[in-house]
């Protein structure tokens, strides 16, 4: 699967499997000079989605194709403003999502986002 974001211990960034892609979570991280975004949570928010869309770019997917998130954030307060930023970033027809508030998340981020994509290619026996 893609290179970009590179994955930051072992796991893959996404795995393909029967027409669903399983992305691995995405820290603010600029995949270009591998420093965290640091700032409000709108700007980590923004580059969390970006390489969510770089991963599924990879994978021939894009964000219309994503059906669920889930959203760590580092504090609950957050949550307002990430929510603000996240509904402009996915659009009118959102994927499902889940968000809850952890301890600590890697590299003491803020927000880490994970997500769930499906392949329109992929012919599904449940297809309309």
């Amino acid at each position: 699967m893609p290179e970009k974001p590179k994955a930051g211990g072992p796991y893959s960034p996404a795995v393909r499997l029967n027409g669903l892609v399983f992305l691995s979570g995405q820290i603010p991280l600029d995949p270009d000079t591998n420093q965290l975004v640091t700032g409000s949570i709108h700007d980590q928010t923004v580059r969390v989605v970006e390489n969510l869309k770089l991963v599924l770019t990879a994978a021939g997917l894009s964000l219309n194709d994503v059906v669920k998130t889930t959203v760590f954030l580092k504090n609950m307060d957050d949550f307002a403003a990430m929510n603000e930023t996240y509904g402009r970033l996915f659009g009118v027809h959102p994927p499902a999502r889940t968000t809850v508030e952890v301890a600590r998340l890697p590299r003491d981020v803020h927000i880490e986002i994970e997500a769930i994509a499906i392949d329109p290619s992929h012919k599904y026996p449940f297809s309309k």
